[in-house]
């Protein structure tokens, strides 16, 4: 009898469907669709980083200012604000191919007309400032559609080895693009600098040309317009799951001054006399920490919440000796250190974030995750330019771990008091599905989810 019943369980056992993959480093790279998008963006990610390096120090001669770099970093980060979440509306309901052509092509045309006008000696800096906004206008409606792409090109299993690999090349093109702007302005100018970021545009575009649509493990599907009613429900619901909001406040937090490092990184080098050069040798260290970081982050299988506080605490840290190292050599290995840790972050909480929510409003998701990490991005550059200019590049170092370390002592907190808070019984009720029962089910499922693993893979 025993033997009939386990002969009856398995099929139940089986799934149809193949297992996901072993989870290995670079399980993604086994998708041709994922390899053709990671080598154009590979080249673009480079040309974007030597436009930026070449963009605040082009600022700063013309201004002398640290301030006027913030403000300009800042109108790169502000579009955000107000697209990120029509970005996120985007990619869930547009093709995600089209749309990120389209906005390639509206970058490179910004990147020609600022080389344009620098090596024809008309730029001043409220033209780099607009075009800097327009280009940020341009990243706020491609970065939700890029990242919810990113998920289309894999299956299931390889998502936190996409994920990860993604970040290891953006910061790859930190690495490479700082020490070729750095030679380029030296050597002829930042015009040149800009036209280079202009012409790497094009290995995106013959990339996404290439990616076969027809292979997608998750083909493109519409909403229809009646479903357009649950979704500010949908969304509010999302964002109570502690795998969401607490991810995405972390990433506002360090979002604020990492992505604005830049800002302090310059004003050290202008101070220390150390050039463009040094400048150069400063964010490439950060970028060769990244890339380090987003491969060693490309290994691991689960995230747990405590473990993003506890990689939030260790950044912080890191800020603080880093703002303490003496001489530019010790500042570089620090922020190799940094690098490292920023990208174990910022893969985790992104990874986080998108398994966590629903398919059908991961963009919008995303978008308001991108929002809340450029956004606070868009705030604190110009903060941090004050802070740099009175209080100097070391102060603004130390800051900038303290601010997010007490956010994220708070979000420790918060996460302990809800691990001890018991679960209180459903009360018996003669209708077995009632609406008061369902609602309380529904808010005790989410206290029990925060005592769990949230896997970002398989």
């Amino acid at each position: 009898m025993t033997r009939a019943a386990d002969r009856r369980k398995v099929p139940q056992t089986t799934r149809p469907t193949p297992t996901p993959p072993p989870h290995t480093r670079f399980a993604a790279l086994k998708s041709r669709n994922f390899r053709l998008y990671l080598i154009g963006q590979a080249v673009t990610t480079t040309g974007l980083w030597v436009q930026r390096i070449a963009q605040d120090w082009l600022v700063l001669t013309l201004t002398g200012s640290a301030t006027a770099v913030g403000v300009t970093t800042a109108l790169q980060w502000a579009p955000m604000l107000v697209f990120g979440l029509a970005g996120g509306w985007i990619a869930d309901h547009f093709p995600k191919r089209r749309v990120l052509q389209g906005t390639q092509i509206a970058a490179a045309t910004v990147g020609a007309l600022l080389a344009g006008l620098t090596l024809t000696h008309q730029v001043q800096a409220w033209h780099v400032q607009l075009l800097a906004a327009v280009l940020g206008t341009i990243a706020a409606i491609e970065k939700p559609v890029r990242s919810a792409f990113v998920i289309d090109l894999v299956d299931t299993g390889r998502i936190r080895s996409a994920i990860s690999l993604s970040y290891s090349v953006f910061y790859l093109g930190n690495f490479a693009g700082p020490a070729i702007s750095g030679v380029l302005i030296t050597a002829v100018g930042p015009g040149w600098a800009f036209a280079l970021n202009a012409v790497s545009y094009i290995a995106p575009l013959i990339a996404l040309a290439c990616i076969n649509s027809s292979h997608l493990p998750h083909p493109i599907r519409r909403q229809a317009s009646t479903d357009t009613v649950a979704v500010p429900s949908t969304l509010r619901t999302q964002l109570r799951r502690p795998e969401i909001w607490q991810p995405i406040v972390l990433g506002g937090a360090f979002g604020m001054f990492t992505l604005n490092l830049p800002v302090i990184l310059t004003t050290y080098a202008h101070a220390a006399h150390a050039g463009a050069t040094g400048y150069a040798l400063l964010t490439s260290s950060v970028a060769l920490g990244s890339v380090l970081g987003g491969l060693i982050s490309a290994g691991r299988t689960t995230t747990t919440l405590r473990s993003l506080a506890l990689t939030a605490h260790v950044l912080a840290s890191t800020y603080l000796i880093a703002g303490a190292m003496p001489t530019l050599w010790s500042l570089a290995c620090a922020l190799a250190v940094l690098g490292i840790m920023s990208t174990q972050l910022f893969t985790a909480t992104n990874a986080t974030v998108q398994l966590a929510a629903d398919h059908t409003h991961r963009g919008r998701i995303l978008g308001i995750y991108l929002l809340v990490e450029t956004g606070t991005a868009a705030i604190g550059g110009p903060i941090l330019g004050l802070i740099v200019q009175h209080l100097g590049p070391r102060t603004s170092l130390a800051l900038s771990g303290i601010i997010p370390a007490t956010v994220a002592l708070l979000i420790s907190l918060t996460h302990l008091t809800r691990r001890r808070t018991p679960i209180a019984p459903a009360l018996p009720s003669k209708d077995p599905y009632p609406a008061s029962n369902l609602q309380k089910a529904t808010d005790d499922l989410g206290s029990v989810q925060t005592r769990g693993i949230c896997p970002v893979s398989g």
